[in-house]
């Protein structure tokens, strides 16, 4: 059995956070997990639809492995990552760093890890390594798929070969902290005017604000978008809840990392941000809750509601951003 010593294995809510926060802690840089979602400007919105879909899909952060890049520029970390066709060459990509002492991240599949409760294809989930032997992989993973878990080297091949939306080619990271690496509060401001500027700009209708906006006026016909609404309805709003978003869709996570700036910056446009994401997170897990009522009963007055919901999420959170965005003046 080869392990990486002295790891501290806590998971947490969201899954490229959690890694990130093993990788991190090992180089002796110990951030909160609202604070890495932060400072990698991970939040954000797309309302997901296509004719290969079988239902709609409300995302609510950046896209899979945007955050990490983000945070190695903020911070100075050198990043490296390693993609291969070779499944032979994929293992010795993961193997040689826990060799040498080193997690790693990896992106794969949820959908083939032994662990894993929700058996749905994902091909942006992201989790740390840190040790092997002859039949498992050992990794972290949130707080909801059990924190430092295990499965076969077999499913761990699988998972990382899989193809698909967001899958990657065996991808695999490290990261290195400097040896005077960037004050995370000389970042917070970027991060956040970064964040918000992308928001408030979406480059297509259905990402940002404006896609929040569009969700709550095509919210109203998923009734007829489905076959089966007392399945498909309460998965999406599970999605938005449960599935490693730390509830809302990512914003309570967004509202706990301004929180923490609050504490640490004295501004006003600040204030008024954290108080409208408080405000957005309560609503977010309002619509969640209507569009569950609207699939159990079949009644479209609650996806009405929820339409309404999010046509005043989408006011919010422009009013929020644009406070933000002005922290850079």
């Amino acid at each position: 059995m080869t392990m990486v010593r002295d790891l501290d294995t806590r998971g947490a809510q969201h899954c490229e956070t959690t890694a990130l926060g093993v990788l991190l802690r090992h180089q002796g840089l110990d951030l909160s997990e609202p604070m890495l979602f932060g400072l990698g400007s991970g939040l954000s919105f797309i309302y997901w639809d296509s004719k290969n879909m079988g239902f709609p899909f409300l995302g609510g952060r950046v896209k899979p492995f945007d955050l990490t890049r983000n945070l190695a520029a903020r911070l100075g970390l050198e990043l490296l990552v390693q993609e291969t066709t070779s499944p032979r060459r994929a293992w010795e990509n993961v193997a040689a760093p826990i060799d040498a002492g080193r997690p790693v991240g990896l992106q794969l599949d949820s959908y083939h890890l032994d662990y894993f409760g929700s058996k749905v294809h994902f091909g942006g989930h992201v989790v740390a390594m840190y040790g092997y032997d002859d039949h498992d992989a050992y990794l972290v993973d949130t707080d909801q798929q059990g924190g430092a878990v295990s499965t076969s080297l077999a499913t761990l091949a699988q998972a990382r070969a899989a193809r698909g939306p967001m899958a990657a080619r065996h991808r695999s990271f490290t990261l290195t902290a400097p040896k005077n690496p960037p004050s995370p509060q000389g970042q917070i401001i970027p991060a956040i005017t970064a964040c918000a500027d992308a928001f408030l700009n979406p480059p297509i209708a259905n990402v940002g604000h404006r896609g929040i906006d569009k969700a709550g006026k095509l919210v109203r016909t998923w009734l007829q978008r489905t076959d089966n609404p007392r399945r498909d309805l309460p998965q999406a709003a599970l999605l938005m809840e449960k599935a490693g978003t730390g509830g809302a869709l990512f914003r309570n996570l967004y509202r706990d990392f301004l929180a923490e700036c609050l504490h640490l910056l004295d501004s006003g446009h600040l204030r008024t941000g954290h108080g409208l994401y408080a405000e957005a997170a309560t609503l977010w897990t309002e619509a969640a809750a209507l569009i569950t009522k609207a699939g159990e009963s079949g009644e479209a007055q609650y996806l009405d509601q929820a339409g309404t919901v999010l046509c005043e999420l989408s006011r919010v959170e422009r009013e929020a951003m644009r406070a933000l965005s002005r922290l850079g003046e």
